[in-house]
């Protein structure tokens, strides 16, 4: 199949913005708890709808009063936290953009996006950030005002607006329509510098009523339950941004943490206790693999091995119960499952806090093994596609029907295009207007309302979308062989031992590997083989630490022919990160900085 639609579900936004949302659900239903915030004791305290129209108001008017006008750009350099969304929809309130900036952004990627999107203003989060933005500001001659959050920056503009009085917010509210432009969104720059990608209030309105619409009974755990979700997305990329505007519009109580460490989120979503969540593979990964740690150090490894076999083989039937290929689980893997949920599933629901039934997962490939696990253990993860260009999701796989190992149906709404050379094209309401002060760039990905996205995909005849890579990350061989290296990076990083995996070969006579390894998954690994801990040097010389590796790439190289398998690979003794610019911060590779980093380690592949 080349093209397929889906009719829409949501009209179009005729009228308002954004900001809109929030004085309306006040009006509606003001006592209806709306978010949760953390208190200064770590405590999680409900805001009603009155109350944070109240806030947006307060700081609204302290915009105002500090100068900020309809049609400015104001940046916000900080984690997920409360006040990124109160500033977000009380900039909105006002028909300012708000330009989101990664908080581990380089001291040249804040100047750059600032000095872009020229902004006149900007927001930070802690006294680092300041410094970062203070050593660049000669170069920035229109940013007049710095707040920062923890030295009492809310508090500042609100107290500078004492005197504004509402109305004024409600003109320039008013004066907001589906065409303005919402934010502008710089792309994570794995290719050259970032583009800002302009996203206009119509183009997330879109996007959120149609997920609202399609999703909105999933969201809950069961039927009278209060939806609720803990954004531990960063704000700064265009998902998370998706569902705060989501959560607000849909009526979904929401909260924020800031750090996507397990270490530091599972016992938030332990005490917020979530309906829905929307996340990453990683998060996902990380959930199963720490299960997997916990059984072993307990001596039930194997049980727990016997439960994914499991719930894998009871999520397959129910698939193909769903698109007709089968009967469903037999009553013999029903009572299996049953007896298994209490022993091993019901363990990893609560590591999601206990009342997540669905999610949706986001911004790289999951690997369809770990998608039917998590369904078969109660938790259905709605895989979905999307580009900052297309604000955020363009496909999901629908509730009813989800074809694991595939990036779902186009929304409702939305079209799928294959080009000729497998190119993925989209069309929609949700397509962004094009790149700030670049249109050459923006006339290059745009065709007629029509957007080109890069990725290389295929549609099955059910209109299933599948992405298989990348246009400009495809190898090419010595002796001619094309090869997308995600699904095989993705397959040798399934290893629990794997953390990251970066394919290589372009222009070389065989495809090879770049490894590193999850630290705390092999200190575990260490101590169940009764083997004392390691420096990281030492691990990448170990030959059983090696067989275990191989044992991953072997299993990747049976997805495919031989001419495009991995040949030999290396282990490095430390991990891609964004601090060492081998990152972007939605951790895609960049992969010519990892090649150019690790020039060595590559070239001794292929002595």
């Amino acid at each position: 199949m080349r093209e397929f639609t889906v009719p829409p579900l949501a009209a179009p936004p005729r009228a308002g913005g954004l900001a809109d949302a929030v004085f309306r659900n006040a009006d509606e239903d003001p006592h209806r708890v709306a978010l949760g915030r953390k208190d200064a004791d770590g405590h999680w305290r409900d805001v009603t709808a009155a109350q944070f129209r109240d806030e947006v108001m307060a700081l609204a008017k302290g915009l105002l009063a500090q100068g900020v006008r309809f049609g400015d750009r104001v940046a916000i350099v900080s984690r997920t936290r409360y006040e990124w969304t109160l500033f977000d929809f009380a900039l909105w309130a006002v028909g300012a953009q708000p330009v989101p900036v990664y908080p581990t952004a380089s001291t040249e990627q804040v100047f750059w996006t600032l000095h872009d999107s020229e902004v006149v203003a900007c927001v930070v989060e802690h006294e680092d950030h300041a410094m970062t933005v203070a050593s660049v500001i000669d170069r920035l001659p229109r940013l007049s005002r710095l707040w920062q959050l923890d030295a009492g920056g809310v508090a500042e503009v609100v107290a500078s607006g004492a005197q504004v009085d509402e109305d004024v917010v409600h003109r320039h509210r008013r004066a907001v329509t589906p065409e303005s432009v919402a934010t502008v969104i710089y792309t994570s720059g794995t290719t050259g510098r970032p583009k800002g990608c302009v996203l206009t209030h119509a183009n997330f309105m879109t996007e959120a009523d149609t997920v609202i619409a399609r999703w909105e009974p999933v969201f809950r755990s069961a039927p009278g339950d209060e939806a609720s979700t803990l954004l531990f997305l960063p704000l700064a990329h265009v998902f998370g941004r998706m569902v705060e505007v989501a959560a607000i519009r849909g009526r979904v109580k929401i909260g924020h943490q800031p750090v996507m460490a397990a270490g530091e989120l599972l016992p938030d979503l332990a005490a917020f206790r979530p309906t829905f969540v929307l996340a990453v593979p990683y998060i996902f990964e990380k959930v199963h693999h720490a299960a997997r740690r916990r059984a072993e150090a307990a001596g039930k490894a194997a049980a727990f091995d016997r439960a994914v076999e499991l719930a894998v083989r009871y999520a397959e039937a129910l698939e193909q119960r769903a698109f007709g290929t089968g009967p469903g689980p037999s009553a013999s893997l029903r009572m299996q499952h049953q007896l298994y949920d209490k022993l091993v599933y019901g363990k990893v629901r609560e590591a999601l806090g206990g009342r997540v039934r669905h999610a949706m997962s986001g911004g790289s490939a999951m690997e369809r093994r770990l998608g039917l696990f998590f369904a078969g253990a109660g938790v259905t993860i709605y895989e979905g596609y999307g580009l900052t260009e297309s604000t955020a999701a363009a496909t999901a796989n629908p509730p009813e029907r989800t074809r694991f190992g595939t990036v779902g149906l186009p929304l409702p709404g939305t079209t799928v295009h294959i080009a000729d050379d497998g190119e993925v094209w989209l069309h929609g309401g949700h397509v962004f207007a094009g790149y700030l002060n670049d249109a050459a760039a923006s006339r290059a990905v745009l065709h007629d309302g029509w957007l080109s996205t890069g990725d290389i995909g295929s549609l099955d005849a059910d209109g299933y979308l599948t992405i298989t890579g990348r246009k400009k990350e495809i190898l090419v061989t010595s002796g001619g062989k094309s090869v997308s290296p995600t699904g095989l990076e993705e397959r040798v990083r399934a290893h629990p031992l794997v953390a990251q995996c970066i394919v290589v070969g372009n222009d070389r006579p065989y495809i090879a590997a770049l490894v590193t390894l999850d630290l705390e998954a092999v200190e575990h690994w260490l101590a169940m083989h009764g083997r004392p801990p390691m420096e990281p040097k030492d691990l990448v010389r170990d030959p059983e630490l090696e067989t275990e590796v191989r044992r991953a790439v072997v299993a990747a190289n049976t997805l495919v022919s031989q001419a495009e398998s991995i040949r030999t690979f290396r282990i490095l003794a430390h991990q891609f990160t964004e601090e060492r610019g081998l990152l972007t911060p939605s951790l895609k590779l960049k992969r010519r900085a990892i090649e150019e980093a690790y020039g060595a380690e590559v070239a001794a592949l292929y002595r």
